[in-house]
């Protein structure tokens, strides 16, 4: 059985061109299409599945991911950990553009997503008290300040639909919450990948201010884009950096996640719910 890890790419990351033996795979789910074909190869000698979170082209909306299909196919892949690189905004001073943002913690105000795998007539509730992996967000970190990027590990990240940026009023409200920075995607990838058993982190670039900062424009498209045209070599190589030190058959801290969490008796759970969750219920073997 082939383990392998699993790299999500957010705007201005469509692929990874350090990919080695790379493949096109696509991966039918239970819960539809995801955001494109998985590039499957090697990355630093490692196995990985590569996904473009918004599908080359950037053609999807934070709010039209199908965020199940897409860790449901990272996890049918093998997958036991999954790194999200994804672009944010920044709530503070000291988090500047291009800078690199570890979050541990997130914030969910996303409404009407579907972020869970779990209805239907099968209900569980996992915890979400620490939502990332600390042994990737070390492995992110220490790769993070080789390839010489200013890094910051911990703090919290306030998710939002999107896919319109703040308003003024908003971002100062969410300051007074001492979030760290803001984004569209990363909470909802959290909690999927709890439910997967899949251990899960963020490498999150700043790209912005949001637009609470007198003394910086507001964000714009054209500014986002060029700071990650800038800082998507860094990217890259922290991504193959971190890799590197990940042993893909280390089972994930995450794992048993669903032991206690599934509180429907297995016998009052519909066949079509029991063979949608088989992935997960039944341990079903991965390729």
């Amino acid at each position: 059985m082939t383990r392998r890890i699993g790299v999500l790419g957010g705007s201005g990351l469509y692929g990874l061109e350090a990919l080695a033996k790379a493949e096109e795979v696509v991966v039918p789910t239970p819960f539809g299409a995801p955001s494109d074909a998985f590039l499957v190869g090697e990355l630093s000698g490692v196995p990985v599945a590569f996904l473009a979170r918004h599908g080359r082209g950037h053609r999807l909306l934070p709010s039209e991911l199908n965020y199940r299909a897409n860790v449901w196919a990272f996890r049918k892949l093998g997958c036991s950990y999954l790194i999200s690189s994804s672009a944010c905004g920044s709530m503070k001073e000291g988090y500047r553009p291009t800078d690199v943002v570890l979050p541990d913690q997130f914030v969910d105000r996303t409404a009407g997503r579907a972020s869970t795998f779990f209805g239907g007539g099968c209900a569980a509730h996992v915890s979400m008290a620490r939502p990332v992996s600390s042994h990737l967000v070390d492995a992110l970190g220490r790769a993070g300040r080789e390839a010489g990027a200013t890094v910051h590990a911990g703090g919290t990240y306030l998710c939002i639909d999107g896919p319109h940026f703040s308003s003024r009023a908003e971002s100062l409200l969410y300051r007074s919450w001492g979030v760290d920075v803001i984004g569209m995607t990363n909470a909802t990838e959290a909690k999927l990948c709890r439910e997967a058993e899949v251990d899960y982190a963020s490498l999150c670039l700043v790209t912005d201010y949001d637009c609470w900062h007198e003394a910086e424009a507001p964000v714009t498209v054209e500014a986002v884009l060029g700071t990650l045209r800038a800082n998507a070599d860094t990217a890259s190589r922290v991504l193959a950096a971190a890799v590197a030190r990940l042993d893909p058959e280390r089972p994930p801290d995450c794992s048993g996640a669903l032991r206690w969490a599934v509180v429907t008796r297995p016998d009052a759970i519909p066949e079509e719910t029991r063979a949608r969750l088989a992935l997960f219920l039944e341990k079903e073997p991965t390729p």
